[in-house]
């Protein structure tokens, strides 16, 4: 859509401390696509919602999929709509904690406006990244700023090692290769 094509951007996908959530005995891209289908019929409840926030914010609907599926399991991991010990909110996980995203929970935690309010986050993030490094191509733009949506713009120093600082070392490879799933099977 308009920051890249979510099937250009380079992914190396889950690495194996991240394959661990579901026990599997590998990693990579093909750990990312099974944690992706794990979670689809999850992730299909929301399809109207994704579809609307991906159309206005111009963000793929398969990647708000693949974050949501990320970050919370598509709603699996959640505790009454938290997550990470009470400091992030809702499907996506907005960080509301004073002394990291410090946002305000808006919504339900799986009402389109929170889906709305972190996809908002992440383009933020995407643009962030745009300046920051302008003579990077629209996908590698794009992939910084997922990673970015999970650490800040402040962490995001190479592309070639762009996950240097987010969760498992492998936050925005995961994410693109899970999205590139969920756009190969109907999102």
């Amino acid at each position: 859509m308009g920051y890249g094509d979510i099937m250009k951007v380079e992914t190396t996908g889950a690495s194996w401390q991240t394959a661990q959530q579901d026990k599997l005995g590998y990693s990579g891209v093909p750990a990312s696509h099974t944690m992706a289908q794990t979670d689809a019929g999850r992730v299909d409840r929301y399809r109207a919602k994704i579809d609307s926030v991906g159309r206005d914010f111009e963000i793929e609907p398969a990647l708000i999929a693949a974050i949501m599926s990320r970050e919370s399991r598509a709603g699996n991991t959640l505790q009454d709509g938290w997550g990470d010990a009470g400091n992030a909110w809702g499907l996506m996980q907005v960080d509301i904690n004073p002394h990291g995203g410090g946002h305000t929970a808006r919504g339900a935690w799986d009402s389109e406006e929170h889906l709305r309010q972190a996809t908002e986050i992440l383009v933020y993030f995407i643009k962030r990244i745009q300046q920051k490094f302008p003579g990077w191509t629209s996908e590698q733009q794009l992939k910084g700023g997922i990673a970015a949506y999970n650490m800040g713009d402040g962490n995001v120093h190479s592309y070639d090692n762009v996950d240097a600082h987010t969760t498992g070392k492998d936050y925005s490879n995961d994410v693109v290769a899970r999205a590139q799933w969920y756009k190969n099977n109907g999102f």
